[in-house]
């Protein structure tokens, strides 16, 4: 399981087997059932998650019941809810597993505690950070500057094999767009053809 984990950590820093090994300790392994909650809202995050299988979802539910999905981690992905986790209030999103799921947990005490023993490890959260804040930061203008029918486009020609796992409602949920109009997209892009 922490084979996978350890060759996402070395895409990042160098590490000696040693300082991998006990950092790779510090990780708890967690299995999820198909539509069940890895977390809910309301509850206060207490881990960054490493996906080793499976397929999760990190969602809001808006005041009008809607669904807005901010993103998918499928295997070798991290997941969290960030202001939760560093701030300790309680969520506003959901974590659900989409697949029957596994996925190592580091816990809040465990990651300080690796700062301090391993101080490359605050590197590789730091490295990791500023990659999430450069995608967020270029989903943002997407969703500002881009039609629905370039956004999902530009969502299959990215992640073509996270697209063929997701059904078109999720799909629509991260466009931020109706299941419908999703629909009316695709058969217009399939006329194209």
């Amino acid at each position: 399981m922490t084979e996978l984990l350890t060759q996402n950590i070395l895409n990042h820093i160098t590490l000696s087997k040693k300082e991998l090994e006990s950092f790779c300790s510090l990780f708890n392994q967690k299995e999820v059932r198909k539509k069940h909650f890895l977390m809910q809202e309301g509850e206060i995050c207490k881990f960054e998650g490493f996906v080793t299988k499976g397929l999760f979802r990190v969602y809001h539910i808006d005041s009008n019941g809607f669904e807005q999905v901010l993103y998918f981690a499928q295997e070798n992905w991290w997941i969290t809810d960030i202001d939760s986790f560093t701030n300790e209030k309680p969520s506003q999103l959901y974590i659900q597993a989409l697949e029957d799921s596994e996925v190592l947990l580091i816990s809040k005490k465990d990651k300080e505690f690796a700062y301090n023993k391993i101080p490359k490890i605050e590197k590789l959260f730091r490295v990791m950070t500023q990659k999430t804040h450069i995608a967020l930061q270029r989903r943002i203008i997407d969703n500002l500057s881009k039609t629905a029918d370039q956004r999902y486009i530009d969502f299959i020609e990215k992640y073509p094999k996270l697209f063929q796992r997701l059904t078109n409602v999720q799909i629509a949920a991260y466009l931020g767009i109706s299941h419908e109009f999703l629909s009316k997209i695709r058969r217009k892009i399939a006329s194209k053809k």
